[in-house]
């Protein structure tokens, strides 16, 4: 045993990378990563395991850490009575959604940090969220929960059984769904339109109440469904991006989305910041700039990006994964402002910023002030002062902390983010820095020719990657592959791409009943093999493939990759009817399969320069695009067939327009290159 009690001792989790499980190994409990010898010492000892699963970002992860797993006589319960593993959720989601979904069928909710209790062969049978010291809201105190389920594993087994076996059946049914031969048609989008229509909160935007969250697939849904005739929706988009980005849920100062509002009005967030998220709104907002232009996304967008390049990139390349929402020991006390600190730090400047960010006596968040856009006028230069005094006086103060581990999942990502964000926006920079997460996660993430989940350095600092990548983690380095292709006409990128989906499919697909699975064939197989399908915080692993295998199809002529994303479509059509809100990245895979995706190709020449940018500013939520010069049409013509017989039009850069393969005519000159690109 490594842990104990005594004063500079350490328990197992030392050993890890994660800075998650590496917060707890001081902690008194005898900690356990998930491994077969934890497993196996649970079977030994005929104990119970106590699985706790948070990650590094978590408030109340933090705060359960305070209150019990550092306070000895705590410990001292767990271990005597279980074998205690320590899981974070982003380096295993697997585990995570397993359990999760035990915990959800006995609480009817769920949460983190997750407690489960588990046999000795991993079946759940008693679990929740957050435990406090003391009973408090209808929660036992967690000692007093130790010592009953210590008292039940001992005293009466069969009622332990009779509840495991049951979670496992429930989780097990759960998994597995009817597909669904009805014909893949629009309908199912305007049930989705209805269905966004009925959930929208005219008053704040966004479709639901307190706490709400981003959810950037559904506003970017919105906008696909108005550039299909629900036109009703258009007005959704920009009535969700401008309140969120205008409330304390948006970092005023420094750039960035934290996790979530709490309240109704995007005021006072949840304040971590997480990679995901700013991956998927950066490119939100420079869609939505893109449709609208609305100088104000476009703001909000490079403001996003700024601060992803300058605070979450890895010298190395690769993205961080997220930063906490406690420093100094408060949530965050790193962004709020008292009125006193701020007027006479900024002296004559206070005015502008009371203005611009509502700055009072009162505040808005615990008699602090969250900033919050409270007015777009003012003097630039006067706001850009303050906001740079404020942000100098921000950067002395601890700073929350970093979790360093890049996952290729999100990194992927926010890949795929960064370059169409990049493309749109004319940042070759971000695009840039794109190609270099999404090559990090190729070149270190990829040991032997198995793409690894998580890399990260362990507490003296030795590099390590594990444990073998997850289907979300393909399927996210498949986009930021397509979208790097797309952004830059780099070939190599098409290839990566293909190479990643041929593995996703030898590794994940399900050929019994279609779609794929979240862990691979060579992995360690829980008590339930599990299909991620449901559009959540990120998108789901089968979404995102439904989408992209149809993308890679079009740039390949493969059909085969089209024949795989219609039947994982097919695996959730019939749950996607019944709750559309759930599905927004699956329903842009129906979008593209159900409409005319244009195939653009840009032979490009001297004057590439004007045409690039009429290509880039165009909203087109379906479609495909290849740049190539036109020296090199002829060598990449059996690898893309889009580009087949394909040149220039004198020395002019020449645009061709298909859908599925027909063609019109091509084209010259960025003014009729925009006009062919807005025909139907």
């Amino acid at each position: 045993m490594i842990g104990g009690h005594d004063s500079g001792m350490v328990n197992r989790l030392a050993a890890e990378t994660s800075p998650y499980l590496l917060q707890h190994k001081d902690n008194p409990v005898e900690w356990w990563p998930w491994s077969e010898e934890a497993l196996a010492t649970a079977k030994a000892q005929d104990k119970p395991i106590l699985l706790s699963v948070g990650y590094a970002a978590c408030h109340w992860c933090h705060v359960m850490a305070h209150e019990s797993f550092e306070d000895v006589a705590t410990a001292d319960l767990m271990n005597e009575h279980f074998v205690c593993i320590k899981v974070d959720r982003e380096e295993r989601p697997d585990i995570d959604a397993l359990y999760m979904d035990a915990v959800q069928a006995m609480t009817g909710q769920g949460g983190w940090p997750m407690t489960v209790f588990l046999t000795p062969d991993g079946e759940p049978f008693y679990g929740g969220t957050y435990f406090p010291p003391a009973d408090r809201h209808g929660l036992p105190a967690f000692a007093k929960l130790l010592a009953a389920i210590a008292d039940t594993w001992a005293n009466r087994r069969d009622e332990v059984t009779r509840q495991s076996k049951r979670l496992s059946e429930y989780v097990g049914t759960a998994v597995r769904i009817a597909i669904s031969d009805e014909p893949i048609t629009a309908r199912f989008l305007d049930s989705a339109a209805e269905e966004l229509g009925r959930s929208f909160d005219p008053l704040h935007g966004g479709f639901s109440g307190a706490p709400k969250f981003p959810q950037p697939m559904l506003v970017d849904l919105c906008a696909r469904l108005s550039a299909r005739g629900h036109t009703e929706l258009d007005a959704m988009s920009s009535q969700t991006l401008d309140p969120m980005a205008a409330g304390g849920m948006f970092d005023q100062l420094g750039g960035g989305f934290h996790r979530y509002s709490v309240d109704r009005s995007w005021t006072v967030p949840h304040f971590e910041k997480m990679l995901y998220d700013n991956a998927q709104l950066i490119r939100t907002y420079a869609r939505s700039w893109q449709r609208t232009r609305a100088e104000r996304h476009r703001a909000v967008a490079l403001a996003t990006g700024e601060w992803m390049l300058a605070e979450m990139q890895d010298a190395e390349g690769g993205f961080y994964s997220s930063l906490d929402a406690d420093s100094e020991g408060a949530e965050g006390r790193y962004y709020v402002w008292d009125l006193d600190e701020a007027t006479t730090l900024l002296g004559e400047l206070s005015e502008v910023a009371i203005g611009r960010w509502g700055f009072s006596v009162e505040g808005n968040f615990e008699g602090a002030n969250i900033p919050v856009l409270a007015s777009d006028e003012g003097d630039p230069d006067s706001v850009e002062k303050a906001a740079a005094a404020l942000l100098a006086a921000r950067a002395r103060r601890a700073r929350p902390n970093t979790d360093t581990k890049v996952l290729a999942a999100w990194n992927g990502l926010a890949g795929a983010g960064l370059a169409e964000a990049g493309w749109i926006l004319d940042r070759p920079d971000w695009i840039a820095a794109a190609a270099q997460a999404v090559s990090f996660v190729f070149e270190r993430m990829r040991p032997g020719g198995r793409l690894m989940r998580s890399f990260g350095r362990d507490a003296n600092g030795s590099e390590r990657v594990g444990p073998p990548g997850f289907c979300d983690d393909y399927a996210s380095l498949l986009e930021g592959s397509l979208s790097l292709f797309e952004a830059t006409g780099d070939i190599s990128w098409l290839r990566r791409a293909r190479w990643t989906a041929d593995a996703a499919i030898e590794l994940f697909w399900d050929s019994d009943e279609g779609g794929f699975f979240a862990t691979g064939a060579d992995q360690e197989q829980l008590i339930v093999r599990k299909k991620e399908l449901i559009d959540n915080a990120v998108p789901a692993a089968n979404s995102v493939m439904a989408l992209e295998l149809q993308r890679l199809a079009s740039f390949t002529g493969d059909d085969s990759y089209e024949a795989r994303a219609v039947q994982t479509i097919r695996l959730v059509l019939s749950t996607v009817e019944r709750a559309p809100l759930a599905f927004g990245n699956l329903l842009a895979a129906i979008d593209y399969y159900t409409s005319d995706p244009k195939e653009i190709v840009i032979v490009a020449a001297d004057d590439a320069g004007e045409v690039l940018d009429a290509v880039r500013t165009a909203y087109l939520p379906n479609r495909v695009i290849v740049q190539v010069d036109r020296e090199r049409v002829g060598g990449l013509q059996e690898e893309i067939p889009l580009v087949h017989g394909r040149s220039t039009i004198g020395n002019a850069t020449t645009v061709y327009v298909c859908k599925r393969g027909v063609c019109d005519l091509p084209v010259t000159g960025s003014v009729a290159v925009a006009e062919r690109l807005k025909a139907g």
